[in-house]
């Protein structure tokens, strides 16, 4: 049985980076682990303070369950580095918790952020997760690494700043577009208004112009870290 692991920044990333081939994941009979990372909300303070937003953590990881419930994820985790201010942390801690996330799983495919967003956490996670699934001889069940796009920040990044999101992997997900707007919908206090990028009508739209690219109703775009077949 296949082992897939998402590992996202903040609350609705994993959904709108991955949500259909999660669930596409799921549905072909894959045990999927969705882990966020950091707590996304505390950054819209000029200081952290956590106890000030009890009630907002409550409600996002309410909503983080519900979410990944409708793309059928098995095991949800939800961890507190703090959002937006990763780059404050020694990269070797974020490194070993993802390590041990990844022993833990044991996944034979992971998703997570493309090196180029403009989101600082979402660069500090891709290198983070590049350094922990190194081909260590006698560790190779990480078979497929996969990076995602993220709306409202990885096509924010300017031109020259940052490695370009130029996809080379697709996944089909006519069958669980449906699944993943669901499921941003869940999202509502994330989610923004049309035409801002993060709207479910603008990631619906993406959806459409990926499936358009490989000829099929609907796909998710992705460039491919590294395959190892064995």
């Amino acid at each position: 049985m296949r082992k897939v692991l998402v590992i996202a920044a903040h609350p609705d990333d994993e959904v709108l980076g991955c949500g259909g081939s999660m669930a596409r994941h799921v549905k072909e009979g894959a045990i999927v682990h969705s882990v966020i990372l950091a707590e996304g909300i505390t950054s819209r303070e000029a200081k952290r303070n956590r106890e000030a937003h009890r009630e907002e953590f409550a409600l996002l990881h309410q909503a983080a369950q519900r979410a990944n419930d409708i793309l059928g994820v098995h095991h949800l985790k939800l961890l507190d580095f703090p959002d937006n201010r990763m780059d404050s942390l020694d990269r070797l801690d974020i490194i070993k918790i993802i390590e041990e996330l990844i022993n833990e799983v044991k996944p034979n495919i992971i998703y997570t952020h493309h090196s180029g967003d403009v989101n600082i956490d979402h660069r500090r996670i891709h290198e983070a997760v590049v350094t922990a699934v190194r081909p260590i001889p006698g560790n190779h069940y990480v078979e497929e690494l996969l990076f995602f796009e993220t709306a409202s920040s990885t096509e924010w990044m300017t031109p020259g700043s940052a490695p370009v999101f130029v996809p080379n992997w697709y996944v089909n997900i006519e069958n669980t577009l449906a699944l993943k707007l669901r499921a941003l919908e869940a999202y509502a206090y994330e989610m923004r208004e049309w035409p801002h990028a993060r709207s479910t009508r603008a990631l619906d739209y993406l959806a459409k112009w990926r499936g358009a690219n490989i000829g099929v109703q609907a796909a998710e775009a992705f460039m491919l870290g590294r395959k190892i077949i064995k």
